[in-house]
């Protein structure tokens, strides 16, 4: 009879000794995981805005250009980031510092199983990966869709030491890096007018006793507090 630690019924070809990994611990890596790409997505989109997006006075406009162009380079970096480090090392950093590692069902890990496995978080992560939530849950190897079709699954394993601090140092040098970087993305105006797609969709500003937002003919304000004569 298999322990508790291991799942009840294993994907076909899997080794005896590997444990699925928990859902929990998939959460906490994909929330570092998370965290790490928001400093490159936050350094990347800036870069976009401010290049074919504008600033005028303490307005940012944002063209359907410049929205286009984050949205495919943020899809760009997240495939990227998952595919390549799952295919080199079995793991994103996020996963290396809480210890579980992507391996093949029935067969070794390759390539076109991480691609695989990477391109359809298109489906796994509709609702916020409820979707992907859900069919892990409810799998016997704990296997989201793009492990099912990729035939992969996702087992606990022990990086050495060294592995998880280049891991964490990485992932803390990304924010620190994006931190850095970002004001100083945003400090310079370099506007490219695009030929296409220069139609300004997004207003985002500030005035004397308010902050906006505002999306086509949608508008929401955030009143300041005004201060009190006596203050």
């Amino acid at each position: 009879m298999a322990s508790l630690g291991h799942a009840a019924k294993r994907a076909p070809g899997i080794q005896e000794q590997y444990r699925y990994a928990r859902l929990g611990d998939r959460f906490i890596a994909f929330v570092l995981d998370t965290a790490f790409l928001f400093g490159l997505y936050a350094l990347v989109d800036s870069w976009a805005f401010m290049r074919w997006g504008s600033v005028e006075g303490n307005e940012l406009r944002l063209t359907t250009a410049s929205l286009l162009i984050a949205i495919t380079m943020n899809a760009a970096l997240l495939f990227l980031y998952g595919f390549l480090l799952e295919a080199a090392w079995g793991a994103t950093l996020g996963k290396a510092m809480v210890g579980i590692k992507v391996a093949g069902a029935g067969r070794p890990r390759s390539i076109s199983n991480c691609a695989l496995r990477n391109l359809l978080r298109i489906i796994d992560g509709l609702g916020f990966y409820l979707v992907g939530t859900a069919v892990a849950a409810c799998s016997a190897a704990r296997q989201r869709i793009g492990d099912i079709y990729a035939r992969t699954v996702v087992i606990e394993d022990s990086f050495g030491s060294g592995i998880r601090v280049a891991a964490i140092v990485l992932w803390v040098g990304s924010l620190a890096g994006a931190g850095w970087a970002v004001p100083r993305v945003c400090s310079v105006n370099r506007l490219v007018t695009p030929l296409y797609l220069s139609q300004v969709i997004i207003r985002v500003g500030r005035t004397e006793s308010s902050a906006y937002f505002q999306v086509s003919g949608f508008t929401v304000n955030v009143q300041f507090a005004s201060k009190s004569p006596g203050s």
